[in-house]
This record gives C-alpha cells, sequence and structure tokens, in this order.
C-alpha cells in the first residue's frame, strides 16, 4: 500500500484554510440573508425574496460543508475504517439537490407573477446592491482562501454562493428597470433567468456527487489505462477485480488483484506497481493483492470483473 507523507500535508493545510473560509462566509451570508428578507417582504420583490431564499440555501450549504469539514476529522475506527471523509460528498449531494429545488421553487413563484404582476418597490435596488457586494466578498474568500478546485464540497458551497451573486445581478438590472420604466415584470423575468442558472449549477454538482457516491472512477483516471500499464509489469500475467474510486476530494483510492508468475520477486513487484500507480495516476491510496498463477482466486470469490 503507497501513501505520500506531501500529499497528506497539503491535505490538511487545505483543509485548515477551508473551515477558516467556510466560517468567515457563513457569518456574512447568514446576517445578509436577515437583512433582504426584511427587505424583500417590505418591497414586495420575488427578486429580492427569491435572492434571499437562496441566501438562505447559502447559509445552510456553508455551514453544512463546515460541519462535514469538521466530521471529516474524526478519525477511522472499526465501524467506520474510512473514517468520515465520505461526508464532505454526502454534504456537496445535499447541497446540489437544494440548489435544484430553489430554482423549481423560483419557476413556480415566478409564472404566477407573470399573470399578475404586482408593485414593487425601487427600494429592492439598494438592499440588492449590498447584497451584490456581500455575496463578491463571500465569493473572493471562497476562491482565493479555499480549494475549490480540488475540493467537491467547497465547490458547491462556491456555486450557492455564484448563484446568489447572479440574483442579485439579476435584482438589480430588475430594480432598474422598474425605477425608470415602472416595469414590474422584470421582477419574475430577472428570477426566471437566475432560476436557469442555479438549476444547471445544481445539475452539474448534484451529477458530480452521485457519481463519488456510487464509486465511480474519478475523472482523472482511465480504468482501461491503468489495467494495461500494471499488466505491462515484468512478471504479471493478468490483474482483476480492479476498482478505482473516491473516498472524498483528493482522495483516490485503487484496489485490485495481481496475477504474477511464481519466481517473481512480489516486493519488488509490489513497490514498483505502487509507484506506478502514484507517478502516473496520482493514486496516494492503493491495495494490491499478489497471486501466483496457481492460486485460482478469481474463480473461487465473486469478482466484480
Amino acid at each position: 500500500m503507497g501513501h505520500s507523507h506531501g500529499h497528506d500535508h497539503a491535505h490538511d493545510h487545505h483543509h485548515t484554510n477551508n473551515k477558516k473560509a467556510l466560517l468567515i462566509s457563513f457569518m456574512l451570508i447568514f446576517t445578509f440573508m436577515v437583512i433582504e428578507v426584511i427587505g424583500g417582504i417590505l418591497t414586495n420583490s420575488l427578486a429580492l425574496l427569491s435572492d434571499a431564499g437562496h441566501m438562505l440555501s447559502d447559509a445552510f450549504a456553508l455551514g453544512l460543508s463546515l460541519f462535514a469539514f469538521k466530521l471529516s476529522e474524526k478519525a477511522a475506527n472499526a465501524h467506520k475504517t474510512f473514517g468520515y471523509k465520505r461526508f464532505e460528498i454526502l454534504a456537496a449531494f445535499i447541497n446540489g439537490i437544494t440548489l435544484l429545488a430553489i430554482s423549481l421553487y423560483i419557476f413556480y413563484e415566478a409564472y404566477h407573477r407573470f399573470l399578475e404582476p404586482p408593485n414593487v418597490s425601487p427600494m429592492m435596488l439598494w438592499i440588492a446592491v449590498t447584497g451584490l457586494l456581500i455575496n463578491i466578498i463571500v465569493a473572493f474568500i471562497l476562491i482565493y482562501s479555499g480549494d475549490t478546485k480540488g475540493n467537491l464540497n467547497m465547490r458547491s458551497a462556491l456555486l450557492h454562493v455564484l448563484g446568489d451573486l447572479l440574483g442579485s445581478v439579476g435584482a438589480i438590472i430588475a430594480g432598474i428597470l422598474i425605477m425608470l420604466f415602472n416595469w414590474n415584470i422584470a421582477d419574475p423575468l430577472a428570477s426566471i433567468i437566475v432560476a436557469i442558472l442555479i438549476l444547471v449549477s445544481g445539475y452539474r454538482i448534484t451529477k458530480d456527487s452521485l457519481h463519488i457516491l456510487m464509486e465511480g472512477t474519478p475523472n482523472h483516471v482511465s480504468y482501461e489505462e491503468v489495467e494495461n500499464k500494471l499488466v505491462q509489469l515484468e512478471g504479471v500475467i493478468n490483474i482483476h477485480d480492479l476498482h478505482v474510486w473516491t473516498i472524498t476530494s483528493d482522495f483516490p483510492a485503487l484496489s485490485c488483484h495481481m496475477v504474477v508468475e511464481e519466481n517473481v520477486d512480489r516486493d519488488h513487484l509490489l513497490k514498483k506497481a505502487s509507484n506506478l500507480l502514484h507517478d502516473s495516476f496520482s493514486l496516494h491510496h492503493t491495495t494490491i493483492q499478489i497471486e501466483g498463477v496457481h492460486a485460482e482466486i478469481e474463480k473461487e470469490e465473486d469478482c466484480c470483473n
């Protein structure tokens, strides 16, 4: 089994930065959400209320992501041998589903407001501008202090915030149109555009997290290439029961059975295989079972492939 201490150190560094970024972002978003809910009710603006609803989901998403990071710190035990690291992916999945639900609700509300356009106060414009500034600050914190590229949990939280940022832009545009032309239908129209963008983000994050929860092969790893390179090692006859999956973001794992020639130096071969997987595919957590040609384990076990 091969591991990388440098990899573990980088993972811990990202983990600490992610928690700090999420905590600050959560406090900012939650505070302004309360202000925006009050403003949306006072101005009768769906664009503001839908933006506030999305901010509520942001606060929930950020809080859930922060909780997931804290829970993932718990050590592995006899009942959960990988610890609680997978909870980060579960949090991302819940955030993705929440994004989908919010977008559908905005569609529903906007439909009714198209039928009966309400009177919307121009004051919504100034509240939306404030919301935009808050979202820009939070997005900046998450992007530059957190690992939004390599960590699916962080990316799901960022997508919530970016969707909310677009909601604020939509509310601002609607506010300008209402203030200048008294075009109240701009309010639900802006909400529809934002809902479409939220729907796309929600679908992507849900699909990616579900792929991991279903033990799918990581996107950066070619299953066929891994199998071919292992078989090409000197002394290897064939590979069976090969599995490549992701425990949590930036933590891919591999296990396989390797059938080898009888006279091969198994320790040397195991080291070569581990180095190959580490250097060529960034697989730091590998488990390889080496079998002699006459072992015939494949016939005795319920092998998946």
